[in-house]
């Protein structure tokens, strides 16, 4: 289980600031989230500011996979490392990244990643990868399935800068899934996300 260092504590009070006041951001359903264990979170991907907002307001440090070229930087990859990141090459299977995502789920660390594998082009969600099957039948933790809904119009992958606009995120009740087919996994999953990101919208919208 990661730890709450004094940079993460720093870190997520400044996260949790500015996106309270440029984003107004809402999170529901954080007591789905246990507090030790391994848990692994799976979520839409709308922006570059989701792995913010899916941490600004957990009471537990969260795991992220970030890509490579962000640790390219020799400062830049201290600092990720120590916010719990670790390196993944998109484009093709990073065994190595697999690898650990497992390893550290069954260290009893909360872990975020996104099946779709890059940001959506139009808000919607995309089709899943299927590695993360994978990782959920070795890793054997639960699954709980988060929606972030407001994070595209904020910061499209389109754009260079972003903008203020109300973020919402929501967690559901944890689900156990490793002793599932890969296919079934990912249906589920995809299932899941679906069903929850369109009644978050559609609540949202009245």
């Amino acid at each position: 289980m990661s730890e709450r260092t004094l940079l993460w504590n720093c870190c997520q009070f400044g996260a949790r600031s500015i996106t309270s006041l440029l984003f107004d951001l809402r999170v529901q359903g954080q007591e789905y989230i246990p507090p030790t264990g391994g848990v692994l979170i799976v979520s839409n991907h709308q922006s570059c500011l989701d792995p913010v907002v899916l941490g600004a307001q957990l009471q537990r440090p969260l795991d992220y996979i970030a890509k490579s070229e962000l640790f390219q930087n020799r400062l830049a990859a201290r600092i990720l490392r120590s916010l719990n990141a670790f390196p993944v090459h998109q484009g093709h299977a990073d065994v190595s990244a697999v690898k650990e995502t497992i390893h550290r789920l069954q260290e009893g660390h909360l872990l975020n990643i996104y099946p779709e594998g890059a940001r959506t082009e139009d808000g919607e969600i995309a089709r899943l990868q299927r590695g993360v099957a994978l990782i959920v039948k070795r890793a054997k933790v639960a699954v709980i399935p988060a929606v972030i809904d407001g994070a595209f119009e904020a910061w499209p992958i389109h754009r260079k800068l972003f903008r203020p606009y109300p973020i919402r995120i929501r967690f559901g009740p944890p689900m156990t899934l490793a002793d599932k087919e890969p296919g079934e996994i990912i249906a589920i999953i995809d299932h899941t996300l679906r069903s929850m990101f369109n009644e978050f919208r559609t609540r949202h919208a009245a």
